[in-house]
């Protein structure tokens, strides 16, 4: 049938994707490219390329990227690592160009043998910029998705900046995950008309309301007193440590409250300290990473979920805690605000301690329908994105 027919042969590209090693990496990505796979007449693969590595170095921070192999198979998707050259903190600028040549040769090879009508990409620098470079070479469209940090903080980059607005101007069409990135490109010179929002969905068999207690029994949780999660990554940007700094600000007045941090990162350090400091201990928890599967328990067991980010394309771990009907305190930063549109899903409070401390209070005191919260949510599937990205793949490839 071809391009113009019902199927979609599809080349998704991007660094960020699960693999042997790290399969909590770009879960959302995996999810939109399965969903899009899955639908009728579609197929699809992936280039995932990772930096080069020899296997033999011993150098912990970077020794897993050896172990990485160059093909895998995920929920039935074919899933390539070629392996390009990349200094680390001094080759940024080139990334994208030394990624592009990495995955030349496997592209021209899986593009003779599959036929591809349009390339796929994640993050617009530098898997998108690397994209745009394969797809002209390879004569395929290219639809690049925003996703948050490659807007939100890389255009502050001098070198930087000029490759991303060249990616997006070359690129067929792009999706942006919120309409806050959608402006903040518009503001980069990119045309109106040329990106469409397409949000992340959420995995509704993964994520479902389970019964408080139950959920806090299998988690080995106290059964009374009130549980706040705080979920992502251990930077700074999360904000986990001004969470923290509202717990000990409620230790008089809510004496049972329970903080618990999931995520792993460089500012593990940091919170430790600042846990004893406040003399927080047996009231937060910094849990390492969980099993993503195990993440709707979490959801579940708490009273309310908690994400004071400093900026964000569209929190996945928000509308998870909605889909399992668990209500949520966040800031109002990027596309934040256009998941949590009605008080009855959770509360905006500003990036202060203060302000999160009233947002707690209010929030542990109110009663939620967390049946109305997980049924609103619910419905923005991954099924519904992958029909959205299917149809503006569609109108990019016939131009």
């Amino acid at each position: 049938m071809g391009s113009y027919g019902l199927r979609l042969r599809i080349l998704t590209f991007t660094s960020l994707y699960p693999n042997k090693i790290n399969p909590l990496q770009g879960v959302f990505i995996h999810q939109r490219a399965l969903h899009l796979a899955r639908r009728p007449g579609n197929t699809l693969e992936v280039i995932a390329p990772v930096p080069y590595f020899p296997s033999w170095l011993r150098m912990t921070r970077w020794q897993h990227l050896g172990l990485i192999p160059h093909q895998e198979e995920i929920d039935g998707i074919r899933v390539h690592h070629p392996r390009y050259p990349l200094a680390a903190g001094i080759s940024m600028p080139l990334h994208g160009v030394l990624e592009s040549l990495g995955c030349l040769a496997l592209a021209r090879r899986l593009h003779k043998e599959r036929k591809f009508d349009c390339i796929d990409a994640h993050f617009v620098y530098p898997d998108g910029f690397a994209a745009v470079l394969l797809g002209k070479i390879l004569a395929l469209p290219v639809i690049v998705s925003a996703r948050g940090t490659d807007i939100n903080v890389y255009p502050s980059f001098p070198l930087i900046r000029p490759m991303l607005r060249w990616t997006l101007r070359n690129a067929a069409g792009v999706i942006a995950v919120s309409a806050d990135l959608k402006n903040k490109m518009t503001e980069l010179g990119v045309p109106d008309g040329k990106t469409q929002v397409i949000s992340n969905g959420v995995d509704v068999e993964r994520f479902q309301p389970q019964r408080a207690k139950a959920s806090r029994s299998s988690l080995g949780l106290p059964e009374e007193g009130p549980i706040a999660i705080s979920v992502g990554s251990l930077i700074e940007s999360k904000g986990h440590h001004l969470v923290i700094a509202a717990v000990a600000e409620l230790v008089q007045s809510l004496p049972k409250l329970r903080l618990y941090v999931i995520g792993e990162g460089v500012f593990r350090s940091k919170l430790e300290e600042l846990v004893r400091e406040k003399q927080l201990q047996g009231r937060v928890f910094l849990l390492g990473n969980r099993p993503n599967e195990e993440l709707s328990l979490w959801f579940s067991a708490a009273n309310i979920s908690c994400l004071m980010s400093s900026r964000e394309g569209w929190p996945n771990v928000i509308s998870e805690s909605l889909a399992c009907g668990t209500a949520v305190l966040a800031t109002r930063t990027g596309g934040i605000p256009e998941i949590i549109t009605s008080p009855d899903f959770g509360i905006l409070a500003e990036r202060e301690v203060d302000s999160i401390v009233a947002g707690l209070e209010r929030a542990l005191t109110k009663t939620w329908n967390r049946e109305e919260i997980a049924r609103h949510s619910r419905l923005r599937s991954w099924d519904a994105v992958a029909a959205e990205v299917e149809a503006f793949l569609k109108s990019k490839v016939r131009q």
